[in-house]
């Protein structure tokens, strides 16, 4: 079993920045992917960024160039440095752990959402 818990949600004016932490902690596999999905009001959940074990980012294009996801092994933690910040990425975001290695049981894993309102 694994658990999320995330912070650094909040409220900023378009144009800030915010900064998202989640650690992990429990029985996590070796070869993983950490990351974050966002979803918005009406909308179906989105990956906006995601980085494996050995530190592959990935991100969507829509944050590209704003976000970056950093992850610190040592503490289990990934953090997602948000900058620039728009109003359509106003969403709840959830932090995600994937297994990379086939097996049995769950291989996603879900934080319970932190809000991030970007106003005009």
């Amino acid at each position: 079993q694994v658990q999320l818990v995330e912070s650094g949600g909040g409220s900023v004016q378009a144009g800030g920045s915010l900064r998202l932490s989640c650690a992990a902690s429990g029985s996590i596999s070796r070869l993983n992917a950490m990351g974050w999905y966002r979803q918005a009001p009406g909308k179906q959940r989105e990956l906006v960024a995601s980085i494996t074990n050995i530190g592959s980012p990935n991100y969507a294009d829509s944050v590209k160039g704003r976000y970056t996801i950093s992850r610190d092994k040592a503490k289990n933690t990934v953090y997602l440095q948000m900058n620039n910040l728009k109003p359509e990425d106003t969403a709840v975001y959830y932090c995600n752990l994937h297994r990379l290695v086939f097996g049995p049981g769950q291989s996603d894993y879900w934080g319970q959402g932190t809000q991030v309102t970007v106003s005009s």
